[in-house]
């Protein structure tokens, strides 16, 4: 399929701007009942929440690494409120990046092909020279970590370092730059990796598994009374 992003826009404009930003549609049941082959890899990554301790050298890691520019991110750990009273004050980190679904909505939805799922790895990831702007993969994200990049002027977001360090044969930057080692990264693919070990031996939990989006993101959990989801 050919679409500039100069003819797409031109001649869907007024369909982006009454349906572009409708999320209810784009994640209806017939989308996200749709499968998606898994390759010989499937990249995923555990964030353990009781190792975390809210430094940022992943972030800045990852905008170093992969060029982000300023007043974007694909990568943000989250603070919580206070927990507990003082003395005993403590807080809960949370990572929020990408998800690499292994049913995406984001792909289903692009006219164009720009957002893709890697065959070979099972990554999501987004061809910029097919993205025309339309604004579709942000919508249909549940997890809102899509953007647009202003120096590319196509949508961007973590893609687990593919075509940076793991094209290099490193894992990704957010991972290596971690001092307490809060970030695991491996192929869910082999029951001896890792990753996979670390998901069968601590209770983990992802976020919003009941939209059927399959995401490849776990997390230990800081506080107490979580379960493996």
């Amino acid at each position: 399929m050919t679409c500039s992003r100069r003819n797409f826009l031109a001649g869907a404009g007024a369909v982006i701007f009454t349906t572009g930003v409708s999320g209810s549609n784009l994640l209806g049941r017939q989308t996200l009942a749709a499968t998606m082959e898994d390759g010989p890899k499937r990249y995923g990554m555990v964030h353990d929440e009781t190792l975390c301790i809210g430094c940022t050298a992943c972030t800045e890691a990852c905008r170093e690494v992969n060029k982000v520019p300023e007043g974007v991110s694909r990568l943000q750990i989250v603070r919580s409120e206070p927990q507990g009273e003082y003395p005993n004050v403590d807080y809960q980190f949370t990572r929020i990046s990408c998800q690499h679904c292994d049913n995406a909505p984001c792909v289903h939805v692009c006219p164009t092909g720009a957002a893709f799922k890697d065959p070979e790895t099972g990554i999501v990831d987004v061809d910029g020279d097919k993205c025309v702007g339309c604004g579709y993969c942000l919508a249909a994200c549940p997890y809102q970590v899509r953007f647009f990049n202003p120096e590319t002027k196509s949508a961007d977001k973590c893609d687990f370092c593919r075509k940076s360090n793991l094209k290099e044969g490193k894992e990704p930057a957010c991972v290596e730059s971690c001092p307490t080692k809060a970030l695991i990264f491996g192929d869910l693919n082999d029951p001896n990796s890792k990753v996979s070990q670390l998901i069968k031996q601590k209770p983990v939990y992802r976020s919003k598994v009941e939209l059927g989006t399959q995401p490849k993101l776990y997390k230990v959990p800081h506080g107490k009374g979580e379960i493996k989801g």
